[in-house]
């Protein structure tokens, strides 16, 4: 699966033009992707190798690369491709930021999942509920039906 993002007005969107989404398990730079989520992103700071390893291996997982074919972005989706998908460890490289990836990458992630016909697909987010909202995705509309276990009971 691979994408190119259009604006709203069928004009390609030049800023992400050179950027390429794929779902393909091989192109994914794990050890970039383990330096990313365990020393940078605060949700996964101190995340082991090993950990990071088998959480992609049960995940659908996004790339994004550059034209030089350098990964600088990444999403994975726990889903049973039927019902639920949860979107999780969305991460861009900070010297890609501010060009619109994440939006792009939230979209993608979207669009591959439409087919499927889920019920529902959750994320969770301290700081980027506006790129988000961009997508489609909107509160819980009742957060009183959710409840979680967790490992720090």
């Amino acid at each position: 699966m691979t994408s190119t993002t259009r604006s709203e007005d069928g004009n390609r969107n030049q800023a992400t033009d050179r950027y390429e989404i794929d779902t393909d398990p091989g192109r994914l730079d794990v050890t970039l992707v383990h330096h990313w989520l365990s020393t940078d992103a605060f949700w996964a700071i101190g995340r082991s190798r090993d950990l990071v390893e088998r959480s992609m291996d049960g995940s659908l997982n996004f790339g994004v690369y550059d034209a030089d074919g350098v990964q600088v972005a990444y999403a994975r989706v726990v889903t049973d491709r039927a019902t639920f998908a949860w979107l999780c460890d969305v991460y861009v490289d900070p010297a890609h930021r501010g060009r619109g990836l994440g939006v792009r990458l939230a979209t993608a992630v979207r669009d591959h999942l439409a087919p499927y016909g889920l019920k529902r697909t959750l994320l969770a987010t301290l700081d980027a509920h506006e790129l988000y909202a961009k997508v489609g995705f909107v509160p819980v509309p009742d957060p009183e039906g959710l409840m979680v276990l967790s490992a720090e009971r």
